[in-house]
Protein backbone atom coordinates (compact mmCIF):
# COMPACT_ATOMS: atom_id res chain seq x y z
CA UNK A 1 0.00 0.00 0.00
CA UNK A 2 1.40 3.35 -0.95
CA UNK A 3 0.40 6.47 -0.12
CA UNK A 4 -3.18 7.70 0.62
CA UNK A 5 -5.90 9.15 -1.89
CA UNK A 6 -8.57 10.76 -1.07
CA UNK A 7 -12.56 9.46 -0.93
CA UNK A 8 -13.33 12.99 -0.18
CA UNK A 9 -11.13 16.22 -1.84
CA UNK A 10 -11.65 19.18 0.07
CA UNK A 11 -10.37 22.16 -1.43
CA UNK A 12 -9.33 24.90 1.71
CA UNK A 13 -8.13 28.42 1.78
CA UNK A 14 -5.11 28.97 -0.75
CA UNK A 15 -6.62 26.01 -2.90
CA UNK A 16 -4.94 23.16 -0.82
CA UNK A 17 -6.70 20.16 -0.23
CA UNK A 18 -7.27 17.64 2.23
CA UNK A 19 -7.45 13.84 1.08
CA UNK A 20 -9.52 11.53 3.70
CA UNK A 21 -9.93 7.65 2.54
CA UNK A 22 -10.91 4.44 3.69
CA UNK A 23 -7.15 3.76 2.35
CA UNK A 24 -5.66 3.49 -0.68
CA UNK A 25 -3.01 4.32 -2.94
CA UNK A 26 -1.87 7.54 -4.26
CA UNK A 27 -3.60 9.38 -7.20
CA UNK A 28 -0.38 8.62 -9.45
CA UNK A 29 -0.50 5.26 -8.42
CA UNK A 30 -0.43 3.11 -11.85
CA UNK A 31 -3.74 1.25 -10.43
CA UNK A 32 -5.27 -0.84 -13.02
CA UNK A 33 -7.41 -3.81 -13.42
CA UNK A 34 -4.41 -6.17 -12.49
CA UNK A 35 -4.84 -7.17 -8.91
CA UNK A 36 -2.01 -6.24 -6.22
CA UNK A 37 0.09 -8.93 -5.83
CA UNK A 38 -0.93 -11.09 -8.71
CA UNK A 39 2.21 -11.72 -9.88
CA UNK A 40 2.75 -13.27 -7.09
CA UNK A 41 1.57 -16.42 -6.71
CA UNK A 42 -1.80 -16.78 -9.81
CA UNK A 43 -3.73 -19.91 -9.65
CA UNK A 44 -6.92 -22.00 -9.76
CA UNK A 45 -6.99 -22.66 -6.41
CA UNK A 46 -10.33 -21.61 -4.07
CA UNK A 47 -9.85 -19.79 -0.95
CA UNK A 48 -10.24 -21.77 2.07
CA UNK A 49 -14.25 -21.73 3.45
CA UNK A 50 -13.36 -22.75 6.56
CA UNK A 51 -16.00 -20.55 8.80
CA UNK A 52 -13.26 -18.50 11.04
CA UNK A 53 -14.41 -18.78 15.02
CA UNK A 54 -12.10 -15.59 15.62
CA UNK A 55 -14.88 -12.81 16.87
CA UNK A 56 -14.52 -9.61 14.61
CA UNK A 57 -14.17 -6.20 16.32
CA UNK A 58 -17.49 -4.70 16.63
CA UNK A 59 -17.49 -1.37 14.81
CA UNK A 60 -20.35 0.96 14.77
CA UNK A 61 -20.10 4.64 12.86
CA UNK A 62 -21.10 7.81 13.69
CA UNK A 63 -24.60 8.79 12.70
CA UNK A 64 -23.50 11.04 10.03
CA UNK A 65 -21.37 8.58 8.02
CA UNK A 66 -22.45 5.50 6.48
CA UNK A 67 -20.07 3.10 4.45
CA UNK A 68 -22.45 0.76 1.85
CA UNK A 69 -21.22 -2.17 -0.21
CA UNK A 70 -23.75 -2.45 -2.73
CA UNK A 71 -23.72 -6.14 -4.51
CA UNK A 72 -20.84 -7.48 -2.16
CA UNK A 73 -21.52 -10.90 -2.57
CA UNK A 74 -20.92 -13.37 -5.26
CA UNK A 75 -22.39 -16.02 -4.09
CA UNK A 76 -19.58 -18.15 -3.28
CA UNK A 77 -19.31 -18.40 0.46
CA UNK A 78 -14.97 -18.96 0.44
CA UNK A 79 -14.99 -15.25 -1.58
CA UNK A 80 -17.94 -13.75 0.19
CA UNK A 81 -15.67 -14.45 3.62
CA UNK A 82 -12.96 -12.25 2.03
CA UNK A 83 -15.36 -9.58 0.98
CA UNK A 84 -16.84 -9.50 4.84
CA UNK A 85 -13.38 -8.94 5.87
CA UNK A 86 -12.43 -6.60 3.31
CA UNK A 87 -15.57 -4.51 3.95
CA UNK A 88 -14.58 -4.72 8.05
CA UNK A 89 -11.30 -3.41 6.85
CA UNK A 90 -12.92 0.07 5.30
CA UNK A 91 -15.30 0.29 7.95
CA UNK A 92 -12.32 0.31 10.92
CA UNK A 93 -9.86 2.29 8.91
CA UNK A 94 -13.55 5.49 8.41
CA UNK A 95 -14.11 4.36 12.56
CA UNK A 96 -10.60 5.34 13.07
CA UNK A 97 -10.03 8.38 11.21
CA UNK A 98 -13.88 9.89 12.96
CA UNK A 99 -12.28 8.40 16.28
CA UNK A 100 -9.58 10.53 15.49
CA UNK A 101 -7.40 7.40 16.92
CA UNK A 102 -4.37 6.14 14.48
CA UNK A 103 -3.65 3.04 17.12
CA UNK A 104 -7.10 1.97 16.92
CA UNK A 105 -6.89 -1.78 17.72
CA UNK A 106 -9.29 -2.68 14.42
CA UNK A 107 -6.66 -1.31 12.40
CA UNK A 108 -4.19 -4.35 13.41
CA UNK A 109 -7.11 -6.66 13.08
CA UNK A 110 -7.79 -6.22 9.38
CA UNK A 111 -3.50 -5.04 8.53
CA UNK A 112 -0.99 -6.37 8.26
CA UNK A 113 2.98 -6.16 6.70
CA UNK A 114 3.43 -2.70 5.63
CA UNK A 115 0.00 -2.08 4.95
CA UNK A 116 -0.84 -1.63 8.86
CA UNK A 117 1.97 1.02 9.10
CA UNK A 118 0.70 3.02 6.43
CA UNK A 119 -2.67 2.55 7.18
CA UNK A 120 -2.21 4.44 10.89
CA UNK A 121 0.48 6.89 9.09
CA UNK A 122 -2.32 7.80 6.99
CA UNK A 123 -5.27 8.18 9.90
CA UNK A 124 -2.63 10.06 11.44
CA UNK A 125 -2.34 12.49 9.04
CA UNK A 126 -5.77 13.52 8.06
CA UNK A 127 -6.49 13.80 11.99
CA UNK A 128 -3.43 15.92 12.44
CA UNK A 129 -4.62 18.32 9.71
CA UNK A 130 -7.95 18.85 12.03
CA UNK A 131 -10.24 16.83 9.59
CA UNK A 132 -12.81 13.78 9.78
CA UNK A 133 -15.29 12.76 7.63
CA UNK A 134 -18.95 12.75 7.47
CA UNK A 135 -22.12 11.67 4.83
CA UNK A 136 -21.65 8.16 2.62
CA UNK A 137 -19.24 6.46 0.96
CA UNK A 138 -20.72 3.60 -1.58
CA UNK A 139 -18.41 0.60 -2.99
CA UNK A 140 -19.11 -1.18 -5.51
CA UNK A 141 -18.17 -3.37 -8.43
CA UNK A 142 -15.57 -5.93 -6.18
CA UNK A 143 -13.82 -8.52 -8.13
CA UNK A 144 -12.16 -11.25 -6.63
CA UNK A 145 -8.47 -13.12 -7.86
CA UNK A 146 -7.82 -16.36 -5.97
CA UNK A 147 -4.07 -17.01 -6.03
CA UNK A 148 -4.37 -19.80 -3.92
CA UNK A 149 -6.21 -20.94 -0.41
CA UNK A 150 -4.72 -18.41 1.82
CA UNK A 151 -3.91 -15.24 -0.32
CA UNK A 152 -6.50 -13.34 -3.18
CA UNK A 153 -6.64 -10.14 -4.87
CA UNK A 154 -9.72 -7.47 -4.89
CA UNK A 155 -10.26 -4.69 -6.57
CA UNK A 156 -13.27 -2.50 -5.82
CA UNK A 157 -14.42 0.55 -6.86
CA UNK A 158 -15.61 4.20 -4.32
CA UNK A 159 -17.75 6.40 -4.99
CA UNK A 160 -16.98 9.75 -3.00
CA UNK A 161 -19.75 11.88 -4.18
CA UNK A 162 -21.35 12.32 -1.17
CA UNK A 163 -18.78 11.65 1.28
CA UNK A 164 -17.31 15.26 2.66
CA UNK A 165 -14.01 16.61 5.03
CA UNK A 166 -15.48 17.75 8.16
CA UNK A 167 -13.88 19.85 10.17
CA UNK A 168 -12.67 18.61 13.95
CA UNK A 169 -13.08 21.57 15.71
CA UNK A 170 -16.12 23.58 14.51
CA UNK A 171 -17.92 20.74 12.90
CA UNK A 172 -17.85 22.72 9.16
CA UNK A 173 -18.62 20.62 6.32
CA UNK A 174 -16.85 21.19 3.32
CA UNK A 175 -18.67 19.93 0.47
CA UNK A 176 -17.40 19.46 -2.98
CA UNK A 177 -18.81 19.20 -6.48
CA UNK A 178 -18.74 15.61 -7.99
CA UNK A 179 -16.07 15.07 -10.50
CA UNK A 180 -14.38 12.19 -12.05
CA UNK A 181 -12.16 12.48 -8.99
CA UNK A 182 -14.93 11.28 -7.10
CA UNK A 183 -14.64 7.95 -8.27
CA UNK A 184 -11.68 6.11 -7.02
CA UNK A 185 -10.58 2.35 -8.39
CA UNK A 186 -8.65 0.50 -5.49
CA UNK A 187 -6.40 -2.53 -5.38
CA UNK A 188 -5.39 -4.38 -3.30
CA UNK A 189 -4.10 -7.98 -1.96
CA UNK A 190 -5.27 -9.22 1.06
CA UNK A 191 -3.86 -12.76 3.39
CA UNK A 192 -5.54 -15.25 5.61
CA UNK A 193 -4.35 -15.27 9.18
CA UNK A 194 -3.54 -18.06 11.44
CA UNK A 195 -6.59 -16.84 13.05
CA UNK A 196 -8.75 -16.73 10.17
CA UNK A 197 -8.70 -13.23 9.15
CA UNK A 198 -8.57 -11.78 6.21
CA UNK A 199 -5.86 -8.87 6.01
CA UNK A 200 -4.96 -6.32 3.49
CA UNK A 201 -0.97 -6.40 2.89
CA UNK A 202 -1.19 -4.32 -0.03
CA UNK A 203 -3.94 -1.72 -0.89
CA UNK A 204 -3.06 0.84 -4.25
CA UNK A 205 -5.69 3.32 -5.55
CA UNK A 206 -6.45 5.53 -8.91
CA UNK A 207 -8.82 8.45 -8.85
CA UNK A 208 -10.79 8.75 -11.61
CA UNK A 209 -10.07 5.43 -13.03
CA UNK A 210 -12.37 5.11 -16.30
CA UNK A 211 -14.13 1.94 -15.21
CA UNK A 212 -15.37 3.07 -12.21
CA UNK A 213 -16.96 6.28 -13.41
CA UNK A 214 -20.64 6.37 -14.38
Amino acid sequence: MTRRTVPVAVVIAAASALALTACGGNDDAKANDKIAGADVAETSAAPSDETSTTERPQITLPGDLTDTFESWKTGDSAKDAVLQDVARRIDATNYAITQGDAEHSALDFYYGDAALAEAKDWVQSVVKAGYSITGANRYYNAKIDVFDSKSAGVVYCEDQGKAYAKDRKSGKIHRTAVTAKSYVLYSSRVEKSAQGIWKTTKLTSQRGNKSCTP
